[in-house]
C-alpha cells in the first residue's frame, strides 16, 4: 500500500531508519550512504551524461530515477532526495551557475553589509516545486518500508556559500561580516533560517520522513564563534521543522559537538575526526547518532573495510540509536562494489 503525502504509514513508522532514529530496538543496524546516488554508479553515469547537473536536479522524473536507482543497488534503508543545497538561492537572488570542473559559482555575491539588501526572503516555497513532485514520485515508487529524507544546507553554510560565491578556504568574507557587520549577519541568517524551513517542511508535506541539515562548513569555525554566530540559527531552523525527525550533521570540527547537541535534532550527524563511542558520551546518551567511517576506507580492500566498518559499530556497543553511514560523502572515483558490500557488511555485524 502506497504512502498518502505528508502521512506515515504503519509500514514507515516500523521500518529499521525511523524506529532507530527513535532509539528503539532494531533487528540490525540501519545504513544508508551519504552522496549515495552519485558518479561512482554506472545507473546514475547513464542518465547523468544525458543532462547537465542542475538540469538533472530541475526534472522531477529524471532525479526521481537516480533517488530509486541508488537505494535498490545498495540496499540501503532510506533513500535520499536528489537534490543539491543551493537552488534555494536562485529565487532568493542569487545567480548560481554550475561550472564544469568549478563547481557551483555564485557570480552576484553578497560581499558585504551593503549587498545584503538585495537577498530576498523564500515566502513563497513553490518556487522550487521541482523538489517536490521529485518527492512525491519517489515516494510513490520506493518500497513501503523505505523512508524518504529531504535536506537542506544549515544557515552557515548557505551564508557562506552566499558570501564567499563559491567555495573557500578561509572564508575571509564570510567571517569579516560575522565578525564585524553584525546586523547585517543576523538579517542574512535570518532570512535564510525562515526560507529554508518553509523548504523543508514543504519537502516534509509532499512525503518526506526525516530531513537532514548540513552543516558541511561550519568546521570552519572555533566553538566560541559557532556558539555566538551560528547556533542560535540552526536551532531556530531545526525548532522550526514540523513533522518529521531532523538529523543534524556537521563536520570539520569535534570542538563543536556539545554545541551541534545544543542546536537540537533527533540525530546528531558525525563525521569521521572522533571515535563514536567518544562523540555519543559528549553528546549523551539520549540522542541518536548517525556515522561515522573515513569515506577514503572504502578505497581500501574488503578485509580492511570490514575491520574499519567493525569498529565503528564497536563504538555503537548495539545501543539503540545508531544509524551507520560514512563521515561525509561517497566520493565519485568510488568502486560500487566496495559500497554495496559495505552495506552488505553493516547489515550483517550489526545484527542485534
Amino acid at each position: 500500500m502506497r504512502q498518502k503525502r505528508g502521512m506515515m504509514t504503519d509500514a514507515l513508522k516500523n521500518s529499521r531508519m525511523m524506529k532507530d532514529i527513535r532509539r528503539e530496538p532494531v533487528d540490525t543496524t540501519p545504513v544508508w550512504i551519504m552522496r549515495q546516488a552519485g558518479r561512482y554508479l554506472p545507473e546514475y553515469r547513464e542518465v547523468r551524461n544525458k543532462v547537465t547537473f542542475i538540469e538533472l536536479c530541475k526534472r522531477p522524473d529524471l532525479a526521481a530515477q537516480v533517488t530509486l536507482d541508488a537505494q535498490r543497488l545498495l540496499g540501503v534503508d532510506a533513500a535520499i532526495l536528489f537534490a543539491d543545497l543551493l537552488p534555494i538561492l536562485e529565487p532568493m537572488g542569487l545567480d548560481l551557475e554550475y561550472q564544469k570542473g568549478e563547481g557551483p559559482v555564485i557570480h552576484n555575491p553578497l560581499y558585504d553589509a551593503t549587498q545584503i539588501g538585495r537577498f530576498k526572503e523564500l515566502e513563497n516555497p513553490d518556487e522550487l516545486g521541482y523538489v517536490y513532485e521529485a518527492v512525491k514520485l519517489i515516494r510513490r515508487d520506493l518500497p513501503a518500508d523505505i523512508p524518504l529524507l529531504g535536506f537542506c544546507g544549515a544557515p552557515f553554510t548557505m551564508a557562506s556559500y552566499a558570501i564567499e560565491g563559491g567555495g573557500s578556504k578561509s572564508y575571509v568574507r564570510t567571517k569579516t561580516m560575522m565578525y564585524s557587520q553584525p546586523q547585517a549577519w543576523r538579517h542574512l541568517m535570518e532570512t535564510l533560517v525562515r526560507s529554508l524551513g518553509r523548504y523543508l517542511n514543504r519537502q516534509i508535506e509532499a512525503g518526506c520522513q526525516a530531513v537532514q541539515i548540513f552543516d558541511s562548513w561550519a568546521g570552519c569555525l572555533s566553538a566560541d564563534d559557532y556558539e555566538q554566530y551560528v547556533m542560535p540559527y540552526t536551532k531556530q531552523l531545526i525548532d522550526s521543522v514540523q513533522g518529521a525527525p531532523v538529523i543534524n550533521f556537521l563536520t570539520g570540527n569535534p570542538a563543536l559537538l556539545k554545541h551541534q547537541r545544543a542546536a537540537g535534532g533527533a540525530v546528531m550527524g558525525l563525521d569521521w575526526r572522533m571515535p563514536l563511542a567518544q562523540a555519543w558520551e559528549t553528546v549523551g546518551h539520549d540522542v541518536a547518532m548517525q556515522g561515522n567511517m573515513d569515506p577514503v576506507v572504502l578505497f581500501a580492500d574488503l578485509e580492511t573495510i570490514r575491520m574499519k566498518a567493525k569498529a565503528v559499530l564497536d563504538g555503537a556497543a548495539g545501543r539503540p540509536g545508531h544509524i551507520f553511514n560514512l563521515g561525509h560523502g561517497v566520493m565519485p572515483e568510488m568502486n560500487p562494489d566496495h559500497v554495496k558490500g559495505l552495506v552488505k557488511m553493516v547489515h550483517e555485524m550489526g545484527s542485534r
